[in-house]
């Protein structure tokens, strides 16, 4: 999605401090300060006018008193697991002391309390974008994203960027 997003005309906020590499070969387009979020909320001033990634649990430090476009990326849970567990491995470092299922099911509560937070937030707009689904079909979704943010963005561009060979995880169930 941050590809698509630099590809489209929008600034991205990112360090390059993770570099790409063979879980992300196209890089990670992260901006580690943003987990500094809950203890520096006003931070986020750095960010305007630019396109910053962070995961849903952050979302709820952002000050309220500014509004945001949220582009959230659904994925199926099985997938996500299955992913951190090959980075995990190939990395040789460990991960939560939970099994696949008991992290599924905590995955799936987190996002049910996000999306229940997200909808209570006004100054919060929200387009919900299933990752199966952007890519089977980039250009629709990108012209989507276009039409949600409002800004006359290259959707040819933004479609190119999709790689479905970096789909290594998929179809994989959310069961154990």
């Amino acid at each position: 999605m941050m590809q698509m997003l630099a590809a489209g005309g929008l600034p991205v906020l990112t360090d390059g401090v993770r570099v790409a590499d063979e879980d992300n070969p196209r890089g990670y387009f992260e901006w580690e300060r943003i987990r500094t979020l809950p203890r520096d909320p006003q931070l986020i001033g750095e960010a305007e006018g630019r396109v910053v990634k962070t995961i849903s649990s952050l979302l709820r430090f952002l000050p309220p008193n500014r509004s945001y476009n949220v582009i959230f990326m659904r994925r199926p849970l099985g997938e996500v697991v299955a992913s951190q567990a090959a980075m995990i491995a190939r990395r040789k470092t460990s991960g939560p002391a939970l099994d696949r299922e008991a992290m599924v099911k905590a995955l799936q509560t987190h996002l049910q309390e996000v999306a229940a937070w997200l909808a209570t937030q006004p100054n919060l707009r929200v387009l919900w974008i299933e990752h199966a689904e952007l890519l089977h079909d980039p250009a629709l979704y990108a012209a989507e994203i276009i039409r949600f943010l409002g800004l006359p963005l290259n959707v040819e561009a933004m479609a190119a960027q999709m790689d479905r060979s970096l789909h290594r995880q998929m179809g994989r169930s959310q069961k154990p």
